[in-house]
């Protein structure tokens, strides 16, 4: 089984590769940092010695960067049953006060990354199995809590992902009778580069690793089954 995840060597990312690779599942990943990239393979290969493990350093913000990624994939592997548009950015502040060129940076990586990478990747997704067992295919779009409430200092950011969102709703209707299923995942606060330095105690946030079990459990059901969104809170609200 192959899964593609961008943006996987932190975080929430990184929490789900480990989660599906931990299953068996060979891993596709990117990041714009070199280093990471070799760093993750090198652990994986050491913790998982039976999967393969594709990296591709990548700036998801750049479409033609995305398209070499989706090649590059492709070159490698000819089914792809799970694609989890990962990669995002968050740039703090207000509309009438942000720097001109956040709401274009925001966009591109937020929206257009899932946006291009799903088009360049569909076409294998959709190809008919010659099994008589028909595969199970997969795509999570990773949204936010911000994609469906504006929040104080959002901005720009809040309205990419208020578009992922509506990227996502969309791509889950033409999917229905193709065989694809189509999740949103909206988590609130959670354990990562974005809240590093951040003085709140570590409970007050979401662990990287609950958003990957959400993710597994939701792979897990029969392919009759879609949970077409996933929302998942701080037990004591959101921040």
């Amino acid at each position: 089984m192959n899964l593609i995840i961008t943006g996987a060597t932190k975080g929430i990312g990184r929490a789900i590769a480990e989660k599906f690779a931990s299953q068996g599942f060979n891993i596709a990943i990117n990041s714009r940092n070199a280093d990471d990239l070799k760093k993750m393979k090198n652990s994986f290969s050491k913790k998982y010695p039976d999967i393969e493990v594709l990296t591709k350093k990548t700036d998801m913000s750049k479409k033609k960067q995305v398209e070499a990624f989706a090649k590059f994939v492709l070159s490698k592997w000819k089914t792809v049953d799970i694609l989890i548009n990962n990669a995002g950015v968050f740039l703090p502040g207000e509309i009438h006060k942000e720097a001109d060129g956040t709401l274009e940076s925001q966009i591109n990586t937020n929206l257009y990354s899932a946006y291009y990478l799903t088009r360049a990747i569909l076409p294998v997704m959709l190809k008919k199995s010659r099994s008589k067992i028909t595969p199970k295919k997969h795509i999570f779009n990773m949204c936010s809590i911000a994609s469906q409430i504006a929040y104080p200092n959002g901005g720009s950011y809040s309205i990419s992902k208020f578009a992922l969102l509506g990227f996502s709703k969309v791509l889950r209707e033409e999917m229905k009778e193709k065989g694809i299923r189509v999740t949103s995942i909206l988590p609130g606060a959670t354990w990562s580069n974005s809240w590093a330095g951040v003085d709140l105690p570590e409970s007050r946030l979401i662990e990287a690793n609950d958003i990957a079990i959400a993710t597994w459990n939701a792979w897990e059901m029969s392919a009759s089954a879609v949970v077409e969104d996933i929302v998942v809170r701080p037990q004591l609200g959101d921040l």
